[in-house]
């Protein structure tokens, strides 16, 4: 290390400063001789470069004239790196270490802190127990709901021979997947199952209903352009993509939007598979461990959110607020990322856009369009633009889609939970104000991330705990009343 790298001082010639018997023009030859010199002193290093004796002058000559008493030190106008108007143009990598740092440091302490209180509280049975053999008829009626999607291309077989009519075919469509909400729900209402392999079918029945209306609404599209003399826009046939293999490799395909073909990778990566389905198993048991280790402690000492001391109710979802948080993330990374992406790696499936980057949304409105791409496709595609082609207003459309949606999110909890109160229906509703609020912040503070922080705070600092706690006591005074 040089005298000047140590002192700081720069590898640069700089004149000296100016006479001050030329006061009025001494600026403007200072930046003259200063850009000469630089000018000068680069075109020498790019020919070769500087040697010692060169660099011994610089330095002294910096030494002598730059740090005298007399040289001005105040010589442009700059802003403080915290100000308003140069804080988004400096690097923020040092405290965002910080904020990591500091993080580690609280949550390490929430873990001490939790095991000294409770121990170790995973329970042996926690992945399989005698009381799953009480889900035997969710696993039967998990195995026969192909019958819907095979009775769906029954109807479009009979269509195609013309042995039936086109109002026929909706009307048999409709009988078909709406029997294939119902059939389940039936099932789990009739029986004592765990909440968790409730969710986990109707989930599974919610993706079946949504496939099946994607198949038979694109086959009417595609029928109807075959009458009319033309083709759909990717040139497809209508008789010829009509088979089985079609909607079998659609229903197991990691889509809801149907089409008779797909792009397709050409080989299947083996080792990567295998790598992607241990981080599954790995982040899986990692939910498990933060819901028996964390969240069951705190809904159990925990008040109904709507009774009660309110800055009681207040402390116990923000306590709340961390581990659920930890549980939806670790949620969307094992579905939408691993598992989905596995599932498109055995099949060869080409578009893996499963997710945006929501998680930089400006607005719970592009967040709603980013986080979950084959809903959100889906919606545009069979229930957005339809509206929108019938000539329904966009807001309309819009509370229509989030009606859908709201309606889905109630069904695959209130369901298997045995408890109708809405409380999901209504929070997904209440996302509408919401989008509204975060649109206007985002007009009114342009390039900013407030309406990403609105987001954060009301969809997970806020609505998630509050929505565990309410299903949460509902259930137990439901079998309360029950025992």
């Amino acid at each position: 290390m040089t005298i000047s790298e140590a002192a700081g001082i720069p590898d640069v010639i700089v004149p000296s400063p100016p006479d001050p018997s030329t006061t009025t023009s001494s600026s403007s030859s200072l930046l003259r001789r200063r850009t000469a010199n630089t000018t000068n002193t680069s075109h020498r290093n790019d020919a070769s470069p500087p040697s010692s004796d060169d660099r011994d002058h610089h330095h002294h000559h910096a030494l002598t004239h730059i740090y005298r008493p007399s040289f001005p030190v105040h010589r442009n106008i700059r802003e403080s790196p915290l100000s308003s108007d140069a804080i988004f143009k400096q690097s923020h990598a040092g405290l965002l270490n910080l904020c990591v740092i500091v993080l580690i440091a609280i949550n390490s302490r929430l873990i001490i802190e939790n095991l000294m209180k409770y121990g170790l509280l995973i329970r042996t049975g926690f992945w399989f127990s005698s009381k799953s053999l009480r889900d035997w008829p969710l696993l039967m009626c998990c195995l026969t709901l192909p019958i819907f999607p095979l009775a769906a291309f029954l109807v479009e077989t009979l269509v195609l021979k013309n042995c039936i009519s086109e109002l026929m075919v909706v009307w048999l469509h409709i009988i078909i997947s709406t029997s294939a909400v119902l059939y389940p729900v039936f099932v789990i209402l009739r029986c004592d199952s765990a909440v968790q392999s409730g969710v986990v079918l109707m989930l599974f029945t919610c993706i079946v209903w949504l496939k099946l209306v994607s198949y038979a609404h694109t086959n009417f599209d595609m029928r109807a352009l075959s009458k009319s003399g033309s083709k759909d826009e990717s040139g497809i046939d209508y008789q010829g993509s009509l088979a089985l293999k079609n909607l079998a490799y659609f229903m197991v395909a990691p889509t809801l939007c149907y089409q008779s073909s797909y792009p397709r990778m050409p080989t299947v990566r083996k080792r990567w598979v295998f790598r992607q389905v241990v981080k599954l198993v790995i982040f899986t048991g990692l939910m498990g461990f933060i819901v028996e280790q964390y969240i069951n402690p705190i809904v159990q000492n925990s008040q109904h959110p709507l009774k009660g001391n309110l800055l009681y109710a207040l402390e116990r979802i923000l306590k709340l607020s961390v581990p659920t948080l930890y549980v939806w993330l670790c949620m969307f990374y094992c579905f939408f990322h691993l598992w989905l992406n596995i599932l498109a790696e055995l099949l060869r499936f080409g578009d893996r856009e499963f997710y945006k980057d929501w998680w930089n949304a400006k607005s719970v409105e592009e967040y709603w369009r980013m986080w979950n791409m084959p809903v959100h496709k889906w919606m545009v595609r069979h229930l957005y633009f339809p509206c929108l082609r019938y000539g329904i207003s966009k807001g309309v459309t819009i509370m229509i889609v989030f009606f859908a949606s709201a309606a889905f999110h109630e069904l695959c909890i209130a369901v298997p939970c045995h408890i109708f109160k809405l409380w999901a229906f209504i929070g997904i509703m209440f996302q509408v104000p919401l989008v509204v609020l975060t649109n206007y912040l985002q007009k009114k503070f342009t390039n900013s991330m407030v309406g990403n922080m609105v987001f954060w705070l009301f969809f997970s600092i806020l609505g998630q705990p509050m929505c565990v706690l309410l299903y949460y006591h509902d259930v137990m005074n439901r079998i309360g009343k029950a025992k």
